[in-house]
């Protein structure tokens, strides 16, 4: 079996083509029940966010894999393969491992360190396990990866510099109004994401926090935690007369403000600056609206010039992380290998044999007056009972090995017989 990981992120694919790749959450199982069925993947995972979109499979054919999963995801998302094709990564074994274990660990993030994308694989992982799209060695992979990332962040200080894409996009609209205490914030989308950044613009004392959702509750709720308010979506443009900062984050399937519309607002607003945050994915804001003066318009790929300024202090604790990773991919290794069915039929007569003659030794030391015909016989007899002990579990496991389950059978039969301390 072998592992794979094929994907695209934000080093390899503008935001113009991930937006075009996402998946959205809801349709996460269909994808996962294609992949299984057309790309000869046994187990399969998707992992798609903001910054990525990348698939995890378990695969007896990884060539026939590696062509699959780029025609499925081209398909499940409607985009021609050559929008794409070139900007995928593709990882093998080792190499999938540890792309695994450092995407859970915030080494491939955009902001080094940050910590949203763990809770992004763990649902992913969630999702995955509740379709019956994983197995044994997607579940030991993602167990150990989300383990591997907990022991970074409380081993290592990559964590502990305040860099995050809202503190990011904090920072670009102090560089245009200077402090940002009095100025009005309207939050588009009440998700994860826009909360996060809510509370970071309330720590700079801002004015007001208004909270904008198509589910009004869904707004009243976000509002309440952050002591602000609710409005309705049919009254967003009477709010961003108003506003100075907006932090777009919703899951609109299209633009939710074009040019004509900001050029009308900025009319409106007698020029005063406005400052759009739009961190969606796909993106709420027309990018046009950028060349309207006293228009301030950052998406989420235009953070990364903010957060490099943040990098270096992490960085450092990075580079203890990776060696930290390396220990860890070494293990996953081990015990990848522990799950090959010849050496575990090895492992398991070689173990055998050697009780065989211990036990040998003992009883004909007790029978000293056997000539050497009746030794041999006493010993014939002793290999027999091993070897018919054995026909049956290793015919077995054999056959088992081409299912996906059979990777079950090794790792209890290595648990029964004790043969852990052979991988260690």
């Amino acid at each position: 079996m072998v592992i794979l990981a094929v994907g695209l992120n934000h080093t390899t694919a503008p935001v113009e083509i991930r937006e075009r790749l996402h998946i959205p959450e809801a349709q996460l199982p269909a994808v996962l029940e294609r992949l299984g069925k057309e790309a000869t993947v046994l187990e399969r995972l998707v992992l798609s966010t903001c910054n990525r979109v990348e698939v995890y499979a378990v695969t007896p054919d990884p060539d026939q894999a590696q062509a699959a999963i780029p025609q499925l995801l081209a398909a499940g998302t409607q985009t021609a393969l050559d929008v794409f094709q070139d900007k995928l990564y593709y990882h093998v074994q080792d190499e999938a491992v540890r792309h695994a274990f450092r995407v859970a660990s915030s080494l491939d993030s955009m902001v080094l360190g940050e910590s949203q994308i763990l809770h992004q694989m763990k649902e992913a992982y969630q999702v995955a396990q509740a379709q019956g799209a994983t197995g044994p060695i997607l579940n030991t992979l993602m167990t150990r990866a989300l383990g591997v990332a907990k022991k970074v962040r409380t081993e290592t200080g990559i964590g502990e510099s305040p860099v995050s894409v809202p503190s990011a996009a904090i920072g670009l609209a102090k560089s245009i109004f200077g402090e940002l205490k009095d100025r009005r914030v309207l939050i588009l989308g009440a998700g994860e994401m826009a909360e996060l950044a809510a509370r970071h613009l309330q720590s700079e004392e801002v004015q007001a926090v208004l909270v904008a959702h198509r589910n009004f509750d869904r707004a009243a709720e976000m509002a309440a935690r952050l002591q602000g308010r609710a409005v309705r979506f049919d009254q967003i443009r009477d709010e961003l007369r108003q506003a100075d900062i907006v932090v777009s984050s919703t899951a609109a399937p299209h633009y939710l403000l074009h040019r004509a519309d900001v050029e009308e607002l900025i009319r409106l607003r007698r020029n005063r600056p406005l400052f759009l945050i739009d961190i969606a994915v796909p993106r709420d804001i027309d990018p046009e609206v950028n060349q309207i003066d006293n228009v301030y318009l950052y998406d989420i790929d235009d953070l990364v010039g903010v957060v490099a300024s943040h990098r270096q202090d992490r960085e450092r604790e990075a580079a203890q992380a990776e060696l930290l990773i390396e220990r860890e991919v070494a293990s996953f290794q081990r015990w990848l290998k522990s799950l090959e069915v010849v050496p575990t039929i090895v492992t398991l007569r070689r173990r055998l044999e050697e009780i065989r003659e211990m036990e040998l030794e003992k009883a004909l030391s007790r029978l000293q007056d056997l000539d050497p015909a009746q030794q041999e016989v006493v010993r014939t007899l002793a290999h027999g009972i091993i070897n018919k002990i054995l026909h049956h579990p290793t015919t077995e496991l054999k056959r088992q090995s081409v299912n996906r389950d059979g990777l079950l059978y090794v790792s209890a039969l290595r648990r029964l017989f004790g043969l852990q301390e052979e991988d260690r």
